[in-house]
């Protein structure tokens, strides 16, 4: 089955009271018992939802994987992830990050012994360097948010297998559609499911895909027993969003194209990051671990000071200046002041996000009316 039609029937089936094509959206918080203990596999909504179980089949066959399991966030779902670690344990992570899981580690999880190491990982061989028996985990994100770092999945996987470590790719930027990191090799991919794979801006919620069975009822028990999971409402959303995700990644690619051909050659755009661009590095491996280079940019404005790029991000008439990133309409972001705020100001220089960067995610509107909207916020 192709991944089109995988998204608008994976894991679905007409509901068998009614016939209903679409998933009913199952609002209960619990379920009628047969007698103590016997039940028709629900007992209790935050274990269990059939809405929520729907999406997470879905889900799963979208990444070739054998278990998803869906979180009320994609920072729910990064938490999870994490809670699999003890004091002691270290993770090797990115050094170009988004903010939040930047945030989680080092506010939320360094204070209970957990050591990270960030580093650049864009040659994979750093990687090894900072292998120790204290190593419990590899955390990647491939394009890296916000300069667009790309990361081999499949040569980081192999050193995790050779220590014995989990790879955990957060596969965000990408989606299913363009990438699928359990077949190069990761144990564990996150999504914020928020962005992409909802599609429309209106659900917040993340989702971690695996093949291994103790690795899923691992994250499962840690679900249910800290109860990050998302309403059927949300989940019922999502599936509807997925059942575009193929016709609208390819609109995302063919105007992330148009538009980073064209800041490429502008004059006020002193650097552009899209993998897409034959000189982009690692765009050999975006090439053999990618389908196409999505619709995420982000440009460096020559010589612009804080302000002059707070008036031109302000200046938009069809982008929306707003956080998030994968939703049908266009928006910019300023990573420094919006979703790379709680990174230290010399942690962001060090990897280029500097206060006169913006991050462009590329909707589905006609390219020429997102052209011309570039061409006059930058005029």
């Amino acid at each position: 089955m192709k991944f089109g039609t995988k998204a608008i029937h994976a894991g679905l089936e007409p509901d068998p009271s009614t016939g209903a094509i679409m998933t009913p959206i199952f609002q209960t918080s619990t379920y009628v018992q047969e007698s103590p203990g016997k039940n028709k596999g629900y007992g209790y909504a935050r274990g269990k939802n059939p809405t929520r179980v729907a999406l997470e089949k879905n889900i799963a066959a979208l990444e070739e994987g054998k278990h998803a399991i869906c979180f009320s966030s994609g920072m729910g779902a990064v938490d999870a992830v994490v809670k699999l670690l003890r004091p002691g344990d270290e993770v090797i992570t990115g050094d170009d990050l988004y903010g939040g899981s930047y945030r989680m580690f080092t506010k939320v999880f360094e204070p209970y012994g957990i050591k990270f190491h960030f580093i650049n990982m864009t040659n994979a061989a750093n990687v090894e360097q900072y292998v120790n028996a204290n190593t419990k985990l590899i955390w990647l994100e491939t394009p890296t948010n916000p300069t667009m770092q790309i990361v081999d999945i499949a040569a980081v996987s192999s050193i995790a297998k050779k220590h014995n470590l989990l790879l955990a790719v957060d596969n965000t930027f990408a989606s299913p559609y363009l990438q699928n990191p359990l077949l190069l090799g990761a144990d564990i991919v996150m999504h914020s499911v928020t962005k992409y794979l909802g599609g429309h801006s209106d659900v917040v919620m993340g989702a971690l895909v695996v093949n291994d069975d103790s690795l899923h009822e691992k994250l499962y028990f840690i679900l249910n027993s800290c109860g990050a999971n998302p309403g059927p409402q949300d989940c019922f959303l999502v599936l509807r969003g997925i059942k575009t995700l193929h016709l609208r990644m390819e609109r995302h690619c063919y105007n992330g194209r148009k538009v980073a051909e064209f800041l490429r050659q502008h004059p006020r755009v002193e650097k552009i990051y899209w993998p897409g661009f034959e000189d982009h590095p690692n765009h050999a491996i975006a090439k053999k671990q990618m389908r196409d280079f999505g619709g995420m940019i982000s440009i460096v404005l020559k010589g612009a000071s804080l302000d002059e790029t707070f008036r031109i991000a302000s200046s938009f008439q069809v982008f929306s200046l707003a956080e998030s990133l994968g939703g049908v309409e266009s928006l910019i972001n300023h990573p420094v002041t919006m979703t790379h705020a709680s990174i230290p100001k010399a942690e962001r220089d060090r990897v280029g996000v500097v206060d006169n960067l913006l991050r462009l995610s590329v909707g589905v509107e006609d390219v020429e009316d997102l052209i011309a909207d570039l061409e006059q916020a930058l005029a």
